[in-house]
């Protein structure tokens, strides 16, 4: 029994020594605010309290759209849809609650509802009317639930490899979509959903995890630069975000019903990346088919993240359908006031 206690002991400090020495601290804020919070970022306070991490681009009387990134990402995500729509459309982005420079929620929900609810308070402190609201992954399901709660608000609704579909969603496509079964994944996604073994996350978290992660959510590896896993490292390990991520990841998996999103009659585009491995790409089928006004855009050889894995495309599949709705940017509404009355009109 004495060397039970022993053995016991030397592993209590084996795991004690080895957490020590592979603990990965968090970041230190104003550091992270001078690196990630620079012009044109705005923190700006809502009216429940919250300071939100927020960048506010293009002309003022432009057509608006908002942008929601995904799970453990950060509005640096839309980069480059807004350097192309930034010239014509008002563009506006921000971290989430428990993500980027935003940092943990001051009440502690994590629930989509409070997600949803960032949204309204958002567009309201900025004075928005209608916008288009364009969300990926975890951003897509929030996105699709601010629609069903506030269409009234939306000229658009643009949904990028979301999530929200049911997980037996590749039952009504039967065979046909077999090729799409979901192949991969995101390790920290795994690892922070393991009972036990997701506590470690919150502490040790090392580069590494964040590189493979990313390499597994992304078919176009360009993407995967030092820069970015830098900047998802860092951000992961702000003050609160990691017991953030864990917060989230243990509330109960919220799902739509195909009657509730059908109900949705805002125009929709659906964009999906077809080798998507986190939401496979048999999950914009049951979108598209389940809304009332949708249409759907495919990407091949491209996976979770179009916006990033395939800027120019998908940044002129979102052009060509706003225009397609008459929201026209500010360039082309110059050039319509300039151009001469067609034959006939007045």
């Amino acid at each position: 029994m004495k060397w039970l206690w022993r053995g016991l002991a030397l592993l209590v400090v084996a795991i004690a020594g080895a957490f020590l020495i592979f603990r990965v601290p968090d970041t230190d804020p104003a550091e992270m605010r001078a690196k990630y919070g620079g012009p044109p970022s705005q923190f700006v306070e809502l009216a429940d309290g919250c300071s939100v991490h927020l960048r506010d681009e293009g002309p003022r009387d432009a057509p608006a759209i908002v942008l929601l990134h995904g799970s453990n990402a950060d509005l640096h995500t839309w980069q480059p849809w807004v350097e192309d729509l930034r010239g014509d459309y008002r563009v506006i982005r921000y971290d989430q609650r428990g993500h980027g420079l935003t940092g943990p929620a001051p009440d502690g929900d994590y629930r989509r509802e409070a997600f949803v609810a960032d949204v309204e308070r958002v567009a309201e402190e900025l004075g928005l009317g209608r916008f288009v609201l364009a969300g990926n992954s975890m951003g897509g399901a929030v996105a699709m639930g601010y629609a069903m709660a506030h269409p009234e608000r939306l000229d658009g609704l643009v949904l990028v490899d979301a999530g929200g579909v049911p997980m037996d969603h590749r039952d009504e496509r039967k065979a046909s979509e077999a090729q799409d079964e979901e192949a991969g994944g995101n390790l920290l996604f795994t690892l922070a959903r393991l009972p036990g073994i997701n506590a470690l996350v919150a502490s040790i978290t090392p580069r590494s995890l964040i590189e493979r992660s990313l390499s597994q959510s992304v078919s176009n590896q360009a993407v995967v630069t030092p820069a970015a896993v830098d900047r998802y490292w860092e951000l992961l390990r702000y003050p609160g975000n990691r017991a953030a991520t864990l917060d989230r990841f243990a509330l109960p998996r919220e799902e739509y019903a195909r009657a509730d999103v059908a109900r949705v009659a805002v125009p929709t585009l659906v964009m999906w990346g077809e080798e998507d491995a986190l939401i496979p790409f048999s999950a914009a089928h049951w979108y598209s088919d389940a809304l009332a006004d949708a249409e759907l855009v495919h990407y091949p050889g491209i996976g979770h993240l179009p916006m990033e894995e395939a800027p120019e495309r998908s940044a002129a599949d979102l052009r060509a359908w706003l225009a397609e709705r008459s929201l026209v940017g500010a360039t082309q509404l110059a050039v319509d006031r300039t151009a001469p009355p067609l034959a006939g009109t007045r």
